[in-house]
């Protein structure tokens, strides 16, 4: 028999870390080739990682919610299906205790290509079956049973272990229920029907037994409650579950919340019990993944890039005359068309006439004063969006070969994967040019901060009717205005201004671009 150790892989170019955001597998399950095992947060995204091993999982390693270093082991997984957790008589070191006959831990390699498809994945709250909506990719999703597997502890005598972490349930109250008949092979009832202080006779020394209880034997929920969960803040161990097998459900949710709300409402809101010392008031949110890695980025960009910004009024009525047009034409049925669309056809427009903002500032590796300007002769227009990981800014890869209409279901297919959470790190890597769309959010213009890697920077405002003075009459128009942040070691004063003034010209004039 061999142990194997699979280490946290680097799902993406340069991770160096991630958090284990839920394991989809416990002690005693058997699992194939491909099962995934767990879901990790990285700085850009949230992945699946399937299992390169087939064999029956002995041990987590890493609890739900911390953060480890690429390279970590984070669970272990023998090569016989249907054996035991632990062998009676272990030694501490978790190989199992036949003298001579101690198979040496196999270690999944860092970075070594993953067996199936990595799967990036956020389950809407819609997916009743615990799996995004038209089923797991191949190779990527749960096995259909795995609902059904029942966790398996070993019979063996405690050993001692680091204690199991202090956001563990080990209350008989919090303890979840087990399903009738949830026993183990033994005879003995199931690690989820004990309570933790129970197993280990001396509470400060905990057996190996009660530190894998603390780690996997958490409150029975589907992924997608789970998730709703994390979003509000909820943790479900105060949840009083009513499924059928004693796991908690949406609509346990939804009470527990309204109950919540309700508490909070007599608590003057968000100021929370007056009276309360002001030390007592305060929440304190780590900061981890996406917002972790969008400061970082954004610390560096300011302090490394000298920015200056410019900004523009423009008059898009014909943009906005143009959209129109658009919506009912029957070349974009079924198409959805937004003036964000016009803008990025005419960021595309104005670099081409504007090279050096489409371009990257390159230090000498050697730490020299040497540096050099790579203008790209390609287009990955990286659009911000908001969502709720966190600021993200995707990129349409060669925006400069599409068409309108392809530029518009890239655009749809884009923002719909980000507001998913779906969004592959690959898609965040190598953007040549930023966008981002303000207006959405009512705001009329800003000084945003330049991607790092590139030059130039966009804030799209709000388009709304104001007075406008056209051939010498005031009259109401659709008016945005546009601000432009810039890398000065790049781009000048003047070429700074001629990109913002041929953007403004074709939200002026869309026609432009049937030169």
């Amino acid at each position: 028999m061999t142990l194997n150790k699979f280490n946290l892989p680097d799902v993406g170019e340069g991770l160096t870390e991630a958090e284990i955001v839920s394991w989809r597998v416990s002690a005693g399950d058997t699992v194939a080739i491909n099962d995934v095992l767990c879901e990790i947060e990285t700085a850009k995204s949230l992945v699946e990682l399937p299992s390169p091993f087939a064999g029956t999982v002995t041990e987590l390693l890493v609890p739900e919610g911390v953060t480890v270093d690429v390279g970590t082991p984070i669970i272990s997984v023998t090569d016989a299906a249907g054996t035991p957790a632990a062998a009676p008589a272990a030694p501490a070191t978790g190989l199992p205790d036949a003298p001579g006959a101690a198979a040496p831990a196999v270690e999944a390699p860092v970075g070594a290509p993953m067996y199936g498809t990595l799967k990036v994945e956020t389950l809407d709250a819609d997916e009743a079956d615990g799996r995004p909506a038209g089923g797991p990719l191949v190779g990527s999703g749960p096995k259909a049973d795995a609902v059904k597997r029942r966790r398996r502890i070993s019979a063996a005598p405690a050993r001692t272990a680091s204690p199991a972490p202090a956001s563990a349930k080990t209350t008989p109250e919090a303890a979840p229920v087990a399903p009738q008949g949830s026993e183990t092979r033994g005879g003995g009832t199931s690690a989820d029907a004990v309570p933790g202080p129970e197993r280990s006779a001396n509470p400060e020394r905990p057996t190996l037994g009660g530190a894998i209880s603390g780690l996997v034997s958490k409150v029975l929920a589907k992924p997608p409650v789970r998730k709703i969960a994390r979003d509000l803040g909820i943790d479900l161990a105060d949840v009083v579950p009513t499924g059928a097998r004693g796991e908690v459900t949406r609509e346990d949710l939804v009470s527990y919340q309204a109950q919540r709300d309700a508490e909070v409402d007599k608590a003057d809101t968000f100021w929370g019990k007056s009276g309360r010392p002001q030390e007592h008031r305060i929440e304190r949110i780590p900061v981890k993944g996406v917002r972790k890695a969008t400061a970082k980025a954004m610390v560096e960009s300011a302090f490394s890039a000298p920015h200056v910004s410019i900004f523009v009024d423009v008059d898009a009525s014909r943009t906005m005359e143009f959209v129109k047009r658009l919506k009912v034409s029957r070349d974009f049925e079924g198409v959805k068309v937004s003036p964000l669309l016009i803008l990025a056809k005419a960021v595309i427009w104005a670099a081409a006439r504007n090279p050096s903002v489409n371009a990257t500032w390159v230090d000498s590796p050697d730490g020299s004063d040497s540096a050099e300007i790579q203008v790209k002769h390609f287009m990955n227009l990286g659009i911000a969006a908001a969502t709720p990981r966190g600021l993200m800014v995707p990129n349409i890869k060669n925006a400069q070969d599409l068409s309108l209409k392809e530029l518009a279901l890239a655009l749809n297919a884009l923002a719909t994967t980000a507001r998913a959470g779906k969004t592959q790190p690959a898609q965040m890597q190598g953007g040549t040019l930023t966008v981002t769309n303000i207006g959405a959010l009512g705001i009329d213009t800003g000084t945003p901060i330049i991607n790092p890697g590139e030059v130039a920077i966009v804030a799209f405002g709000t388009i709304k009717q104001k007075p406008w003075v056209l051939d010498g009459e005031v009259i109401p128009r659709w008016i945005t205005t546009l601000g432009g942040s810039f890398d000065h070691r790049v781009v000048d004063g003047d070429l700074s201004a001629r990109f913002m003034a041929d953007v403004a010209a074709i939200l002026e004039e869309p026609a432009l671009l049937l030169d």
